[in-house]
């Protein structure tokens, strides 16, 4: 089975192509650029380079959030339209559970971790399980302060994330050497391990419908100002 992986959840665009567990190629950048304009492109660079055509894939896997409103949607609607035309099964997986497999090896929990702004991060906590992260505490938006008060009896910890950077050192004022942190690749998702999550989806029967919708965890700006303004309840909102 061969399956097309796209992230695009945040500033990073990284695009692979599984046949099975096998890696038949994979393309990253990190370079700060348009996903709408680079995504199809780095699509068909990939395929070309592995001389197969769309006609050739047997499933599509795409980050599904939290992260980037823009880039997640942009990722989205790509694998919606390609899945729809090739009449093949799309698997959303979580941007977090994808980042998390960077520490699959770490004998301890797994934190991945983006800035929601504000003092607030998208977060999770994960552990190894073979060639998967299972969740251990629930994926949220969370004022960081209570999140490593949650995570204080979790240790050791392994944070990843370009983000974690803003907040290295309260993390370790508060977990001490229990805290330990991602270096380089480790901190970028990895479109080969979300498509590794997405093979284990289909095998159990898991795929998503036309109808599916990403997961941002919070509500946009223009989502609570609606709410806002028609007697609803106001929640947590995502600038982006």
């Amino acid at each position: 089975m061969k399956l097309l992986a796209i992230d695009t959840s945040t500033l990073v665009l990284s695009v692979a192509v599984l046949d099975q567990y096998r890696v038949l190629g994979e393309l990253t950048t990190n370079l700060h650029k348009n996903h709408s304009v680079r995504l199809m492109p780095a699509v068909a660079r990939l395929l070309g380079d592995l001389e197969l055509d769309a006609s050739d894939l047997d499933g599509v896997a795409v980050a599904a959030g939290p992260g980037s409103y823009t880039g997640v949607r942009i990722g989205f609607t790509t694998a919606k339209t390609i899945a729809w035309s090739r009449g093949i099964p799309m698997v959303s997986v979580s941007s977090l559970a994808a980042l998390a497999m960077n520490g699959l090896r770490f004998p301890g929990g797994v934190v991945p971790l983006f800035d929601a702004r504000r003092n607030r991060v998208y977060t999770g906590l994960f552990r190894g399980e073979t060639n998967e992260m299972i969740s251990a505490k629930e994926e949220k938006v969370i004022h960081l302060d209570q999140w490593l008060s949650d995570l204080r009896n979790e240790g050791p910890l392994l944070f990843l994330g370009e983000d974690t950077g803003h907040f290295q050192e309260r993390i370790t004022d508060v977990l001490g050497d229990q805290a330990f942190f991602g270096q380089g690749r480790e901190n970028i998702v990895s479109a080969a391990h979300l498509g590794t999550l997405a093979l284990s989806c289909l095998k159990r029967g898991e795929v998503d419908h036309m109808g599916a919708v990403p997961n941002y965890l919070q509500l946009t700006k223009a989502e609570a100002d609606w709410l806002s303004k028609n007697g609803g309840k106001k929640n947590e909102v995502s600038g982006d």
